[in-house]
C-alpha cells in the first residue's frame, strides 16, 4: 500500500545551518512513523537534522500541533531552530500560509510556544520556562543540584568532563563547562555521554565555552540526530545553565558553528526567548519509491 506522504510537498530549510524540513499534514489523519521519518532523512533531497510536521490544532487558541522527528525516527519534545522555520512557513509560504491568532501559538509535546516576527525572516520563540527538578529533566535518581551532576562514564583523555550542568527545555540538556569547545571530537566523545546511564530518556551533550558574560560560544551533540551546526534548545539550555552557576548573565549570545542565537531567561515569569534567523534552501515532493521501505 502506498504511503500517504507519496508526492507530498515538503520544505527544506535551516536555521543557522540546523537542518529543518518541514511537512504539512493538516487535514490528514496520518501521524509520521519512525521508518517513514528514517526514509525522509536517508533522501539528500529531505535530510534533516529535525522533521517539523504540522498536524491540525488540539487546544483552543493554538494555530498547529507539531511533532518534531530526530533522523533516528525517535521523537523530540521541542526544536527552537525548527519552530522558527514553521512559524516563517506558515506566515510566508504560498501554499502553508493561513489566517493566524494575533501572535502565533504552536503546541508540542513540551507545551505551548508562542512565536514573534522579529522582521522577515527572523523570529523569536517563547520556549516557555526551563525544567530544573531532576525528575522533570529526567535523571536516574535524585539530586538536590541539577547545576552539577555526577555522570558514570569518564573518558582518560578527558578528565575534566564530569558533573555537567543538567536542564530541560522539554529535551533533557547536559553542559559541560570547557576551556576551548572546539577541542572535542563530537562523535567520539558526544555518544559517550548522550547515553549515560544517568540520563534515562538520553540527553542532548553540549560543550560551552564562556567568553563573557554575556558570549558563550556552543558545539552540541544532539540526541537522535548527532553533531549539528546549531540547537536552538541547547542554547536556551545554556543560558539558563550559565546563569544559575553565576557564568553568564541571564541574557546573552550563543555563537555556534551556524551563526549566533540571542537568548534571554526573562526574570519577570522565568520564560525562556529564543531569537535567530531562519533560511528556506529549497521546496519538493516525496518520491514514492522512498517509501517502499517503510510500511
Amino acid at each position: 500500500m502506498m504511503s500517504p506522504l507519496a508526492n507530498h510537498r515538503f520544505l527544506k530549510m535551516n536555521g543557522l545551518g540546523n537542518e529543518i524540513t518541514v511537512l504539512d499534514l493538516r487535514d490528514s489523519a496520518h501521524v509520521v512513523s519512525p521508518a517513514e521519518a528514517r526514509a525522509i532523512a536517508a533522501d539528500p533531497r529531505s535530510r534533516f537534522d529535525q522533521l517539523m510536521v504540522l498536524h491540525d490544532a488540539v487546544s483552543p487558541g493554538t494555530d498547529a500541533s507539531m511533532r518534531i522527528y530526530n533522523t533516528d525516527g525517535s521523537e523530540s519534545g521541542a526544536c527552537g531552530n525548527g519552530t522558527r522555520c514553521v512559524a516563517w512557513a506558515m506566515l510566508a509560504d504560498p501554499v502553508m500560509s493561513r489566517p493566524v491568532h494575533e501572535g502565533l501559538v504552536l503546541e508540542t509535546k513540551a507545551g505551548l510556544l508562542p512565536v514573534t516576527r522579529v522582521s522577515d525572516t527572523v523570529f523569536t520563540v517563547d520556549m516557555g520556562p526551563p525544567r530544573l527538578a531532576w525528575n522533570e529533566i529526567p535523571l536516574r535518581a535524585p539530586v538536590s543540584d541539577t547545576s552539577a551532576v555526577a555522570v558514570d562514564r569518564h573518558l582518560p583523555e578527558h578528565p575534566e568532563l564530569q558533573n555537567p550542568s543538567v536542564v530541560s527545555m522539554g529535551n533533557p540538556h547536559a553542559i559541560f563547562w570547557v576551556e576551548d569547545a572546539q577541542s572535542y571530537d563530537l562523535a567520539a566523545v558526544g555518544p559517550v555521554f548522550e547515553h549515560d546511564p544517568v540520563f534515562p530518556e538520553r540527553a542532548n551533550i553540549s560543550f560551552a565555552q564562556v567568553v563573557s558574560p554575556d558570549h558563550v560560544i556552543l558545539r552540541v551533540w544532539e540526541r537522535g540526530a548527532g553533531a549539528t551546526r546549531a540547537c536552538g534548545s541547547a542554547a536556551c539550555a545554556t543560558v539558563v545553565a550559565g546563569a544559575r552557576k553565576g557564568l553568564t548573565g541571564r541574557k546573552a549570545k550563543i555563537s555556534l558553528p551556524g551563526g549566533d542565537l540571542l537568548i534571554e531567561w526573562r526574570e519577570s515569569d522565568g520564560h525562556v526567548l529564543m531569537t535567530g534567523e531562519t533560511q528556506l534552501e529549497h521546496e519538493g515532493f516525496f518520491p514514492p519509491a522512498l517509501f517502499a521501505g517503510a510500511a
